[in-house]
């Protein structure tokens, strides 16, 4: 491919927050779990924990089904934010995690917080991280009506950021479907739980074990990269 026929170099790098930035993944589901038990439904820890990335608008319809989310959805969300409060002291910044934003800034891209939780959640991690200073927006569950893996939440990140296009840095099978339904290629880190072939079947363009490892990666590539088609795929959630 000669440079004429090369495709635009993503401007753009939005990064989910739970689980790829913080350390949140478990936190929020023993909170998930918490909250359904406090309703008398008794899921497994790892049913609710495949669940962790979607958001919380369907979480609870995909795990107990659309009669519990008629019936008890906005209260096993209220009952999630009152558990996760109480864990959120015992979360911490994710290893590498504002080097990686210093070294994509310092490469010339706009740098995007692509959150779907809660403003007061999003705040505390931003405040963690200490990366204020270094992104150009962020979002949260306030910006948004539908959540992942719909794309909703990375197009209002990449606007408020001024980007034309993007690669999107996630944890979870939900951040690669919702970026290919953006257009964007999904680099993928395992701080999720999620495994390497899942992630890769899933249509991850990079499957890397935490933010460490991804300051060696050639983002240079990755700029240019397209997301494979069937990484648009509804994600399966057990």
């Amino acid at each position: 491919m000669t440079t004429a026929d090369a495709p635009p170099r993503h401007d753009t790098v939005l990064l989910d927050v739970d689980g790829t930035l913080v350390d949140s993944t478990y936190h929020h589901a023993l909170a998930w779990h918490r909250a359904f038990r406090s309703q008398g439904i008794d899921l497994p820890m790892w049913r609710v924990h495949r669940a962790i990335g979607m958001g919380g608008d369907r979480l609870v319809g995909a795990l107990a089904g659309d009669e519990v989310e008629e019936r008890l959805g906005d209260a096993l969300r209220d009952g999630w934010v009152a558990e996760y409060d109480r864990l959120i002291g015992e979360v911490s910044p994710l290893p590498g995690a504002a080097d990686l934003v210093r070294s994509l800034t310092e490469r010339g891209f706009l740098v995007a917080l692509a959150s779907s939780g809660k403003p007061q959640h999003t705040d505390k991690a931003l405040e963690m991280l200490g990366i204020a200073d270094l992104v150009a927006a962020v979002t949260t569950s306030e910006d948004a009506e539908t959540s992942k893996p719909a794309p909703d939440i990375l197009q209002v990140a990449l606007d408020k950021a001024g980007g034309h296009s993007a690669v999107v840095l996630g944890d979870s099978t939900f951040d690669i479907a919702s970026a290919a339904r953006l257009g964007a290629p999904c680099v993928a880190i395992r701080t999720g739980g999620f495994g390497v072939d899942e992630l890769e079947r899933a249509g991850a363009v990079l499957v890397a074990d935490g933010l460490v490892e991804l300051l060696h990666a050639d983002w240079d590539a990755l700029a240019q990269a397209s997301p494979p088609e069937r990484a648009s795929d509804e994600p399966p959630v057990p």
